[in-house]
């Protein structure tokens, strides 16, 4: 029985004993059991094994609070979540609660969609400033100031590996500090017999973090963004190169017949990938696992470069034109106070953006992998995020799909960075000029 279960199977028994008990309410719906639930609707986003891990939060959130009822209502991706957004919203019936990333954000804060968090967070009695990574919060201040939503995790880009792999090839596992030298060296060394030596999607997300490692920038001013800057400065332009010769020169990643055949993620499972990019929304997949051992590492450092890493974080949002958002803040307290980030840090979706969650022993001792999960703490003061602008989710959907045609040799090199700063530049402009308010 886990933990989650244990918990929640006591709290059942505990409310039903108040129940037989004739409960504390006089029925006309004043308090907890006393008359008909308030409803809310939880939309996000997540496979079936992330999903599940929500379902358990949604049980034991209703379990303790009896006079609401949630509605959970989840799609497969991002960007399925994105259109369903963008779609209420415009029908004037958007979700109580939805969960978001910082990186798409901001086009619902642009338009003032978001009840902002800072006001309900500074008088609640459940939940402190200080309880969560400053990391996290931060990135969720869309004006630089008031916390816009509530983040739920401070997950990082990590590299997942096939531990049976580098042992059989005769590779050192990973380190804390390794080199770009040696990721690729250790990624040519599992290339080969129809294994590759890494899998990864191709997005500014996964460029950008080797970026800052070698000290350039992907834009020319975070907080005011203009333009991509991805071929002008020296250091920019050689980790550029260093992340499309994976590719394009070493062949380590599969190309992209094999990729759009089978995803590097399924390549992992089965076996025949040796290190894959991902944050930690990988794990509950992966510990279905059991062929082979797996664990986590850091990203590769630039020689004579900085360790980094980008922040993958979601948080909870609430609508703001809603009647009422007690029901819908009170599903946001539960869901990150400690009960609620304990279960979903024992389903293995997240890095608990409460720190007291984050360094207790359910999430950095598990008894499934990955056994380093300090790997994704470690990574705390080197995380670093790309802009939370009105229009950033639009340059960098465009972006990925041209970085895409390059990385598989579909566009040219030199033809498609310039595209990359030239066909996108116009779109900063949008939301007047770039910048966060």
């Amino acid at each position: 029985m886990t933990r989650f279960t244990r918990w929640v199977t006591a709290l059942l028994a505990a409310t039903a004993l108040a129940a037989c008990s004739g409960g504390t309410g006089d029925g006309d719906g004043d308090g907890p059991g006393t008359g008909p639930a308030a409803r809310i609707t939880v939309v996000l986003f997540g496979d079936a094994e992330e999903v599940a891990g929500y379902r358990d939060l949604v049980e034991a959130f209703e379990a303790a609070n009896p006079d609401v009822s949630v509605d959970l209502s989840p799609v497969a991706t991002q960007d399925e979540l994105m259109a369903r957004l963008t779609t209420s919203f415009a029908g004037g019936n958007p979700p109580d609660v939805f969960l978001l990333n910082f990186r798409r954000y901001g086009q619902f804060a642009a338009e003032a969609a978001i009840e902002p968090a800072q006001s309900y967070l500074d008088t609640s009695d459940v939940l402190d400033e200080a309880d969560f990574s400053p990391a996290a919060l931060d990135a969720f201040r869309f004006d630089g100031n008031e916390l816009t939503c509530l983040p739920q995790n401070l997950s990082s880009l990590v590299v997942y590996y096939n531990k049976d792999m580098f042992e059989a090839a005769g590779i050192p596992l990973p380190r804390d500090g390794w080199d770009w030298d040696e990721f690729r060296a250790a990624a040519q060394a599992l290339t080969g017999d129809g294994s590759y030596g890494l899998g990864t999607e191709v997005m500014i997300i996964r460029l950008a973090p080797f970026i800052w490692s070698n000290g350039g920038d992907v834009v020319d001013d975070p907080d005011h963004p203009s333009t991509l800057t991805l071929t002008g400065d020296p250091a920019t332009r050689a980790a550029v190169d260093w992340f499309l010769d994976l590719q394009l020169v070493h062949g380590v990643v599969p190309p992209d017949i094999e990729e759009q055949s089978e995803t590097s993620q399924a390549r992992f499972l089965r076996g025949t990938l040796g290190m894959y990019l991902d944050s930690r929304v990988a794990v509950p997949v992966l510990r279905g696992i059991d062929g082979f051992e797996w664990d986590v590492a850091p990203l590769p450092v630039a020689p004579g470069g900085e360790p980094a890493s980008i922040l993958h974080s979601d948080a909870y949002c609430m609508s703001a034109d809603l009647p009422d958002h007690t029901s819908a803040w009170r599903f946001i307290e539960f869901a990150t106070d400690v009960t609620g980030q304990e279960i979903l840090a024992d389903s293995g979706r997240t890095v608990p953006s409460r720190l007291d969650v984050a360094t207790s022993d359910l999430f950095l001792e598990p008894t499934e992998p990955p056994a380093s999960s300090h790997v994704f703490l470690d990574a705390e003061p080197h995380l670093r995020t790309t802009p939370r602008t009105g229009t950033w989710s639009r340059v960098e959907r465009e972006a990925n799909a041209l970085l895409e045609e390059v990385f598989y040799g579909r566009v040219e090199r030199e033809e498609g960075l310039r595209r990359l700063e030239e066909d996108l530049r116009p779109l900063f402009t949008l939301d007047g000029g770039g910048g966060r308010p």
